[in-house]
């Protein structure tokens, strides 16, 4: 389930500069996330988002291109900027090799190095693995729950359901970051509750997941309203759970 169980060697995290490089991102697209033409990002916007104060990185291995990661700024009540990080993915051949871990590292470098502490992003909140890796090895917060964010999609991973996604909150010098980059885990905090998905959503027939997708809305919507934020995720058999805890106002 963790990333980094068999990381891969000769690995190079560099930023993407050129259109060449970015037209590349395309093809990437389609085999992780299996969009049409309909939902891919333009490779012309890379370079603008780069350019505004943003930030494009590629994986390669053996001179191919096999993830990459974007992120643009923006800012939130009292000016406070941050990244949001709108694309990272890996090709689905090489995912658990611990690449999705060391782009989103070096996307913390860089940030830092721009004078940026929070990154953003948007994810699924059924996907066990993603929620995992979000929680539990880089440290984010979720404090957030966006029905439908993008509408639906083209991708056969989002199963033709709404785009419900919770919002990941990575304070990058927070010492709950720290700890977790560094493969420290503290004691788990359930005293809010907690939420259950399946392990597998995809095997599910779309009707039942329909029904789990909402339920697990309503008990973020409530969590939230009620105070609580989610701070961690464990893994079992054949269901995930997200740990909430009682947000520090």
């Amino acid at each position: 389930m963790a990333e980094g169980e068999a990381e891969l060697s000769g690995l190079d995290i560099r930023a993407l500069t050129t259109l060449e490089e970015f037209q590349r991102t395309l093809g990437l697209q389609k085999r992780i996330w299996g969009f049409d033409e309909s939902d891919v990002v333009a490779p012309r916007l890379f370079g603008v988002y780069r350019h505004i104060g943003g930030s494009v990185l590629g994986a390669f291995a053996g001179g191919e291109m096999v993830g990459y990661a974007l992120a643009f700024a923006g800012f939130k009540s009292g000016r406070r900027i941050y990244w949001h990080s709108h694309m990272a993915g890996v090709i689905p051949e090489l995912q658990g090799r611990g690449i999705g871990r060391r782009l989103k590292l070096r996307q913390r470098e860089e940030a830092l190095a721009a004078g940026i502490d929070l990154i953003e992003w948007a994810f699924d909140p059924l996907q066990a693995r993603n929620a995992y890796f979000n929680l539990e090895r880089l440290g984010v917060v979720v404090r957030e729950y966006v029905p439908n964010l993008y509408g639906l999609t083209s991708s056969d991973l989002h199963g033709s359901l709404p785009t419900d996604r919770l919002i990941a909150a990575w304070h990058l010098e927070s010492p709950r970051v720290l700890a977790r980059i560094a493969g420290n885990t503290s004691a788990r905090d359930d005293s809010g509750g907690a939420i259950d998905i399946p392990k597998d959503i995809a095997a599910i027939p779309r009707e039942e997941a329909s029904a789990i997708q909402a339920r697990v809305r309503s008990e973020f919507l409530a969590a939230f309203a009620g105070g609580c934020e989610a701070t961690g995720f464990a893994v079992g058999h054949a269901a995930g759970r997200y740990l909430l805890s009682r947000r520090v106002m």
